[in-house]
């Protein structure tokens, strides 16, 4: 399985995460002890955190409260 390493190697220290590949400082010194379905995972922890960085605050809080696609929820 390939590492999202993409050789921009700087933490983000407001987030933890890797500006580069989106991993954690575990999820670096771990990679190359874990095996595939481990790093399956770091995979899709990086795609849950890139999709929550490009919706921003205000998307995440309107995709709570309105659901996909902005259209109301109906409450209980």
């Amino acid at each position: 399985m390939p590492s999202p390493c993409i050789q921009v190697c700087t933490m983000n220290p407001a987030t933890g995460l890797c500006r580069g590949c989106w991993r954690t400082l575990e999820e670096i010194g771990s990679w190359s002890a874990l095996g595939d379905a481990d790093k399956l995972q770091v995979w899709r922890r990086i795609r849950v955190r890139r999709a929550q960085d490009a919706l921003g605050s205000q998307g995440l809080a309107d995709e709570v409260q309105h659901g996909p696609g902005g259209a109301l929820k109906a409450r209980d």
